[in-house]
């Protein structure tokens, strides 16, 4: 397997026989929805078979890699007959192999609204270690509003796939609540009466366990909601459930602001079992044009994560979405969410050419609607390829999607090439 980015006059037919990969994979791989149409600037999944390669005169093994997307050492790894400076003949025949030999151990979840089709969840399942249902919301006495979510439960074990009660601070009304959050954490009474709730229904429901979704905490609350997690994370020791939170982006511990001054990542690290890092939104629905989740600013997350948090507990966030702003931007004005597939139908029927933000490892275009200028973000091949590795640099346990509404082929095709999901019923 490798990465290929469109060029002028490529087509999807020409590819297929170029790579001797037939024309349906390339088109189920890649998410395409018209074959006939691509966008300069596309980045495809090339899932090439091994093959045997005769060296011609002026080949080089430089330009073989190239020219097969494989790395000159790959290539030296698979063919042991060759010297170590990489001396070929014309003549010598050399194995292409696009195998992936060093697959990595990891755990990936998956965010999911009860409404999601039974079609589109089986074909997500067996991608994923957990699937966290959103979200039973409190209230301020510490009960919980019930949620349509067996079907979901049900589906997850046939798949071996452990289901997550997620549990937030919403209001019905939509949008995470500061005062909410403090009538449950800061109420000792209300505190203990929502862990039995809890405990109460994820037993009911069979869950495997439970993530807390705290945003927006106040910063008074910090301690708060520490004394909480560790009397939930006593509780579910002895009711043998699983306790994972999320947290907001931060690059240090001190991170001033409303959204991350009461998210402890320490504490969190040392009482949860798993920490899901929502490593996206830096692009949002109300804020300028930039990526959703620019791979500098994760690492700076991760890096920090990794010091105060073991490694392994760490799922690192990925977005399955993407924004299209209106550029200049006006204060008020909502970007427009779309799917990873849906950006790239976008740039094909307005026929602009897809660039690549090396910096954020993000890719995006602009086109013009009336006078009006727009500019996408979106997550692509080489935006997953390049997040996925950068987990695996720094040892991390595994990944976590905000949501699974919308399939995205090539994330999965990655996913599975790259790493080994772990299962754990």
């Amino acid at each position: 397997m490798f990465l290929y980015v469109v060029s002028q006059g490529d087509n999807l037919y020409n590819l297929s026989r170029r790579y001797n990969v037939p024309l349906s994979v390339l088109i189920e791989d890649n998410g395409i929805s018209d074959p006939d149409k691509l966008a300069v600037g596309q980045s495809l999944i090339i899932r090439s078979k091994n093959f045997t390669y005769e060296i011609k005169s002026g080949d080089t093994l430089y330009g073989i890699s190239r020219r097969f997307g494989i790395s000159v050492e790959q290539i030296l790894r698979k063919n042991e007959k060759l010297s170590k400076e990489g001396i070929i003949y014309p003549g010598q025949q050399i194995l292409i192999s696009y195998e992936n030999e060093h697959k990595v151990p990891m755990e990936i979840n998956g965010y999911s609204y009860p409404t999601i089709s039974t079609e589109l969840l089986r074909k997500t399942l067996p991608h994923l270690t957990y699937i966290t249902v959103f979200s039973y919301r409190v209230n301020k006495d510490g009960s919980l509003v019930d949620i349509d979510d067996e079907r979901i439960i049900r589906e997850a074990y046939n798949a071996k796939v452990a289901p997550m009660m997620s549990v937030t601070n919403i209001l019905e009304e939509g949008g995470f609540d500061s005062s909410l959050a403090h009538a449950v954490l800061a109420n000792e009474t209300v505190s203990n009466r929502l862990i039995d709730n809890i405990v109460k229904i994820a037993k009911q429901k069979n869950y495997y366990g439970v993530n807390l979704d705290f945003e927006y905490v106040y910063p008074e609350d910090k301690e708060n909601y520490n004394l909480f997690l560790d009397k939930i994370a006593s509780r579910f020791t002895k009711e043998d459930l699983m306790l994972t939170t999320s947290l907001a982006p931060k690059e240090r511990g001190d991170k001033k602001g409303l959204l991350y001054e009461a998210h402890d990542y320490n504490y969190h690290g040392r009482k949860a079992d798993r920490v899901i890092l929502m490593t996206y939104e830096w692009g949002y629905t109300y804020g300028p044009a930039m990526p959703v989740a620019p791979i500098n600013r994760v690492e700076g997350v991760i890096s920090y994560a990794v010091r105060v948090i073991p490694s392994k507990k760490i799922l690192m966030g990925i977005p399955n979405y993407g924004y299209d702003f209106k550029v200049p931007f006006v204060e008020g004005v909502a970007a427009q969410s779309l799917s990873n597939t849906e950006a790239v139908d976008l740039a094909i029927e307005n026929g602009v050419e897809i660039k690549y933000d090396i910096e954020a490892q993000t890719p995006y275009f602009d086109y013009k609607e009336g006078n009006q200028m727009h500019r996408v973000y979106f997550e692509d091949a080489r935006s997953i390829a390049a997040k996925i590795l950068l987990a695996i640099d720094y040892n991390l346990g595994g990944l976590n999607y905000w949501t699974l509404k919308d399939y995205f082929p090539q994330n999965w095709v990655l996913v599975e090439y790259y790493l080994n999901v772990k299962k754990l019923i």
